[in-house]
């Protein structure tokens, strides 16, 4: 299938401040956002697709000026980290959607966030960056949208923390959202998981170079946490089968007695994964999306509208089926449209982004129903 081609990333600026949950309003705010296909004449075929927590606005096509790092491992430099989702054929088809890819609020890859320039001192916000949750994004991924003149969605959809904000579109803008694909996702993160991100977080916040979040400009940074942290949630991202089906325990170089280099596959890629994260990654940023995915907890669905697509996967025990089931068993109780897919795969909760090819016929056919 086709590419959407070489993708420049553009800027808007928001004219009004925007309203928070911590009760703050932050003003200035810039987002970040490509777009893939033709807007049609009536703007009736616009779906809007959300990143999770290490994502960004480049979702398609090859980023015109590329990274050094991606967003996925594997891809070719400068790929988008869902382009075997989105463009024509696929299964957000460019050649019938207008879909539209925003880097988030309190994002470090062109969206306002803690390492942005704070309007009032003209310095990185670091710590006095408000708290945000999901529906601030969503706040402000609507505000975006009406100044792009777009009053109503054909669809949302997103994996994980992408699949949250789907679920926040539907029940605070109920009138305005056609459909929702949720991918891997949940109502609310059960205790483990927020357990694991509190982990990820300390080991930021305790690597002394981060020096309470005002880092920016020092010449230090906290590389070192910052790496542990996206280990920690890396294996979260993984299952047990397929850990030991790709790495087994395998030595890296032989067994050379030694503690401080790795000795297993499993040790040497996470150490790759690490540092590749740092270099493409704010820390403050991942402190901030991770508290604000860890608060999430989806309110009353008896006013949805959208008709909603769930797909989850076997091995995810991070953002598990019984939590897409839930959510289902609800929208039926209150006699709503909705679809729940799960999906035999041995990856963990990284089968939203591995496997493509599974999840294409199930979404292209839920959103022709709506064509």
């Amino acid at each position: 299938m086709k590419s959407v081609g070489v993708v420049e990333t553009r800027f808007l600026d928001l004219p009004q401040p925007l309203s928070l949950d911590c009760g703050r309003d932050l003003t200035g705010v810039r987002v970040a956002y490509e777009t893939y296909g033709t807007l049609s004449p009536d703007r009736d075929n616009v779906i809007l697709v959300c990143h999770a927590l290490s994502g960004d606005a480049h979702a398609a096509g090859i980023a015109a000026s590329p990274p050094e790092e991606g967003t996925r491992e594997g891809y070719a430099k400068g790929l988008g980290w869902w382009d075997g989702m989105i463009g024509p054929g696929k299964a957000f088809d460019t050649d019938r959607w207008f879909v539209v890819s925003t880097n988030l609020l309190g994002g470090c890859r062109g969206t306002t966030g803690p390492s942005s320039a704070d309007p009032a001192t003209g310095e990185p916000y670091g710590p006095d960056f408000p708290v945000i949750t999901v529906a601030d994004m969503v706040r402000c991924e609507r505000a975006f949208l009406d100044e792009l003149g777009i009053e109503r969605l054909a669809a949302v959809a997103g994996g994980s923390l992408g699949g949250m904000q789907a679920l926040e579109w539907a029940v605070r803008y109920p009138t305005q959202v056609d459909a929702i694909v949720v991918i891997a996702s949940t109502h609310a993160l059960q205790p483990q998981g927020v357990a694991w991100n509190a982990i990820a977080r300390e080991s930021i916040m305790r690597d002394p170079d981060w020096q309470g979040g005002r880092y920016y400009g020092t010449g230090r940074s906290p590389d070192a946490g910052m790496g542990v942290a996206r280990m920690v949630g890396h294996i979260t991202y993984l299952s047990a089968p397929g850990l030991a089906e790709k790495f087994g325990r395998r030595f890296q170089n032989g067994l050379n007695y030694t503690l401080t280099e790795p000795e297993f596959e499993v040790e040497s890629y996470l150490r790759h994964q690490a540092a590749a994260f740092v270099r493409r990654f704010d820390a403050n940023t991942y402190l901030y999306l991770s508290r604000a995915l860890t608060y999430f907890e989806l309110g009353p669905l008896d006013e949805v509208r959208a008709r909603t697509l769930l797909i989850s996967f076997s091995s995810d025990w991070l953002y598990p089926p019984a939590a897409s089931q839930e959510i289902a068993d609800t929208l039926t109780k209150l006699g709503k449209s909705v679809e729940n897919h799960v999906i035999d795969a041995p990856y963990g909760h990284d089968c939203f982004l591995l496997e493509e090819a599974r999840q294409t016929p199930i979404v292209r056919r839920f959103l022709e129903g709506e064509a």
